[in-house]
C-alpha cells in the first residue's frame, strides 16, 4: 500500500429527497473507491445510522460517534466508513457556545496494510458569528490528537469534516500552524490548499439546488488535513486532492456540500536528494 484515499462528506442529515440523495452518495462513492470515509450530519435512529445505509454491500467497517441526542430515539453526529478494520472507536465532546448546539470529534484507529492509522472526523459549529466556539473546538481537537496520536507512533493523523470556516480563518490557520491559540499552536497541511483546483468551494450556492436555499456567498468549509509530511520519511505527503460529488441530476444533489477526496502517500520515500 502506498497511498491511502480518504473521502469526507457532510451529508445533510435526512434533509430532502433522501433515498434519491443516497443512491448519489453511493455511486460517488463507487467511483471515487475511497479506503477511509469521514461523514458528518449522520443521523443514527433504532440501532442503524444513516453510515449502515450508505455502507451497505460495499464492503465497509463503520463506526459512528453521537455529538447530539435529537430525543425520540433519535442522534446526530460522526461516522467513519473504512475498508480496513476499525480496532478503536472514542468520541470527544467540544466546548460549546453556550447554548443547544453539541459539536463532538470521532477518533477512530485503523489497521491498515501500511500500519495502524490515526482517523479523526468532526463537524464545528455553524454559526457565522460563532468564531470563538470554533477556536475553543479547534485547540480541544489538537490537544485530543496529539494524546493520542504522537508524532511518528502510527501512520500520520488524518482529520477531516466540516469546519464550518474559510481558510483564513483563525480556527483554521491554526490548525495550518499559521497563528497560535491561548497559547499553543499545531500542524495540519491542507491537501486540497497544495492540490486542488481553486475556488474549491464545498458549500457552493450559486450551483447547488440546497446549498442555495441559504442564500450564502459559496466558500471552502470542507477539509482533508493531515500531520505530515513526515520529515525524512515523506510519510502524510498530500499526491492529490479535488472537490468530488457536485453532480446534480434533476435538482437533486447528494448533498448540501460537496465532498472532498485526497490521496495521501503513507509509504516511507527515504532521504530526497538535491
Amino acid at each position: 500500500m502506498e497511498r491511502l484515499r480518504v473521502l469526507t462528506l457532510n451529508i445533510w442529515n435526512k434533509k430532502g429527497p433522501w433515498e434519491r440523495r443516497l443512491e448519489l452518495i453511493r455511486e460517488g462513492i463507487r467511483r471515487l473507491s475511497p479506503d477511509v470515509i469521514g461523514l458528518q450530519e449522520v443521523i443514527l435512529y433504532n440501532d442503524r445510522t444513516q453510515a449502515d445505509e450508505i455502507r451497505e454491500g460495499l464492503g465497509y467497517d463503520a463506526a459512528f460517534g453521537m455529538a447530539h441526542d435529537l430525543g425520540d430515539g433519535m442522534h446526530f453526529g460522526n461516522a467513519v466508513l473504512s475498508r480496513f478494520p476499525i480496532e478503536k472507536r472514542a468520541v470527544l465532546p467540544l466546548p460549546t457556545a453556550g447554548d443547544e448546539e453539541r459539536r463532538a470529534l470521532l477518533h477512530a484507529r485503523i489497521r491498515t496494510p501500511a500500519g495502524s492509522l490515526p482517523f479523526f472526523v468532526t463537524h464545528l459549529n455553524w454559526k457565522f458569528h460563532d468564531g470563538v466556539a470554533r477556536e475553543a473546538q479547534v485547540v480541544s481537537i489538537a490537544e485530543h490528537v496529539m494524546h493520542e496520536a504522537p508524532v511518528g507512533a502510527d501512520l500520520p493523523a488524518v482529520l477531516v469534516g466540516d469546519f464550518n470556516a474559510v481558510s483564513h480563518s483563525a480556527e483554521m490557520r491554526f490548525l495550518l500552524g499559521l497563528q497560535s491559540l491561548g497559547g499553543k499552536s499545531v500542524h495540519f497541511t491542507d491537501c486540497f490548499e497544495h492540490l486542488g483546483a481553486p475556488p474549491g468551494y464545498t458549500f457552493d450556492s450559486e450551483n447547488n439546488p440546497y446549498a442555495a436555499l441559504t442564500h450564502e456567498f459559496p466558500r471552502r468549509i470542507d477539509y482533508i488535513l493531515v500531520r505530515g509530511p513526515e520529515l525524512g520519511t515523506g510519510r502524510g505527503k498530500p499526491l492529490s486532492a479535488q472537490v468530488v460529488m457536485t453532480e446534480n441530476q434533476d435538482d437533486v444533489a447528494p448533498s448540501d456540500h460537496y465532498g472532498v477526496f485526497a490521496e495521501i502517500n503513507v509509504r516511507e520515500l527515504g532521504p530526497r536528494l538535491h
